[in-house]
């Protein structure tokens, strides 16, 4: 059984959830712009809460929402909310993306997704997992159109995918008016392959700012950039 995941401020229980805590959820909860200070957040495919409860520590946010399509996922993120010190704040909705921008007139200062995105061919035997990982359960113009509804005039989207997928989310975020402003590119170590793009959209058309991070520079020894980025959260940082 996977064991709760203990951050500094909060713990995570994730032996419900098909999708366990890894780096890009983490990334994504630390990389986000809060520069505009939002009012409200909204964090597409939960799974466990993590990436908004790292907000909820980060941001003087009243409203943390988030959605979650996986039964099992959408009671842990509940429960890991409840148990959090900022549950006031938090509230997810168990719901279908498009069904949930159809249903609700209110927009978001910050959105944030780091959606199911496994564009590979096969499949696994599990198929609670393969809901969570594969693209298929959220196709990036799913993901665009319902972010082009859903968001503030002066809000902020921010999402992380692989590498390989960012001019196809590019290109399909750009025909909902969205514009990329920042670009994070990471790999795990100096000598690999890019791997993730982080993205921060806005409506707002700007020069981008792009940059690179490398997470380790051999097994379990990170970079600095990674531990600044991370020390609030991990135990170890």
């Amino acid at each position: 059984m996977a064991k709760p995941f203990q951050f500094k401020s909060f713990t995570v229980h994730q032996d419900r959830c098909a999708m366990k805590i890894g780096t890009d959820g983490v990334l994504l909860g630390a990389w986000a712009t809060l520069d505009h200070r939002p009012f409200s957040i909204l964090d597409i495919g939960a799974g466990t809460g993590v990436v908004a409860l790292m907000l909820a520590q980060r941001s003087m946010a009243e409203v943390i929402d988030a959605i979650e399509i996986d039964d099992a996922a959408y009671e842990q993120c509940v429960d890991n909310f409840e148990g959090s010190p900022w549950g006031d704040r938090l509230f997810c909705y168990h719901a279908a993306l498009q069904e949930f921008a159809e249903e609700i007139d209110d927009t978001y200062d910050l959105i944030v997704s780091n959606p199911p995105f496994y564009t590979e061919d096969y499949k696994t035997d599990n198929t609670q997992r393969d809901l969570a990982r594969f693209s298929d359960a959220m196709p990036f113009h799913h993901l665009t159109q319902s972010v082009g509804k859903l968001l503030s005039e002066t809000g902020k989207f921010v999402v992380i995918i692989p590498y390989k997928d960012e001019k196809d989310c590019l290109d399909h975020a750009a025909a909902e008016g969205l514009f990329a402003n920042r670009i994070l590119r990471v790999r795990g170590h100096e000598t690999a392959d890019l791997k993730r793009s982080l993205i921060a959209f806005s409506f707002e058309k700007t020069t981008v700012v792009e940059e690179e991070l490398v997470i380790e520079t051999s097994r379990h020894a990170y970079t600095e950039d990674y531990k600044k980025l991370t020390k609030d959260f991990y135990l170890k940082m």
